[in-house]
């Protein structure tokens, strides 16, 4: 398996542990609105990821990819946010809490490889 298939299966699988974390949510007007900003951010990175794949150029593969880094970090965010508010346990969260910043990381360093190597080009 290429390395590209395995963070594109690892986003599929964040973006499912996001839904059914959002789905476990109580339904309260400020629950709602968490829910939906972390369905939203959190579902977007695979997404984008397959659209970054297909990129037509280097520019539009890192742009991409940025995007799919900026919504990461909002996910961590709304994470914490669940956390801090003690809506959900922090033992629940942990786990995903550190996928979320895994993901981050190897997507950052992505993106400075790429940039590294359009620079070369």
């Amino acid at each position: 398996m290429s390395k590209g298939v395995d963070i594109a299966d690892r986003l599929v699988r964040f973006s499912v542990r996001i839904i059914r974390l959002a789905h476990s949510l109580h339904n309260s007007t400020v629950n709602k609105h968490i829910s939906n900003q972390l369905l939203r951010s959190g579902t977007s990175p695979g997404a984008n990821y397959e659209e970054a794949r297909g990129a037509e150029s280097t520019g539009d593969f890192i742009h991409k990819l940025k995007v799919v880094l900026k919504e990461l970090r909002e996910s961590i965010y709304w994470l914490k946010v669940i956390e801090q508010a003690k809506i959900i346990p922090s033992d629940k969260l942990r786990d995903i809490l550190q996928e979320a910043e895994e993901l981050s990381n190897i997507i950052g360093r992505s993106i400075i490889t790429a940039q590294k190597n359009q620079r070369l080009k």
